[in-house]
């Protein structure tokens, strides 16, 4: 009976490595978080679709732990505005960095 220890505690290893490796780290995210950026930039690539004049295939849309990093060229100051006034209006977005470039 000297194998069921061994296997219950091989069992336990299994299971935190397999809990750890989908848990986030201040410079990756875990599975869950992955999954709710990847909504939260669709939902902003959404918003600028209906928003007249803005070109929404010259700004590109990353998300991390919920902050928004808006980046492309773009027209003007007032369409850079904009997008980042929707973006802050997505459910989820906690922060907007705006590294968009005028034209």
């Amino acid at each position: 009976m000297t194998i069921k220890p061994f296997l219950l505690a091989t069992l336990l290893a299994v299971t935190v490595l397999g809990s750890v490796s989908c848990a986030s780290t201040r410079t990756s995210e875990g599975t869950g978080e992955y999954v709710d950026d990847t909504v939260i930039t669709a939902k902003v690539k959404a918003a600028f679709l209906g928003e007249k004049g803005l070109k929404v295939a010259e700004i590109n849309v990353e998300t991390f732990k919920g902050v928004v990093q808006l980046s492309g060229f773009i027209n003007s100051r007032t369409d850079a505005d904009r997008a980042i006034t929707l973006a802050r209006g997505v459910s989820g977005v906690m922060s907007v960095k705006d590294d968009m470039r005028i034209k």
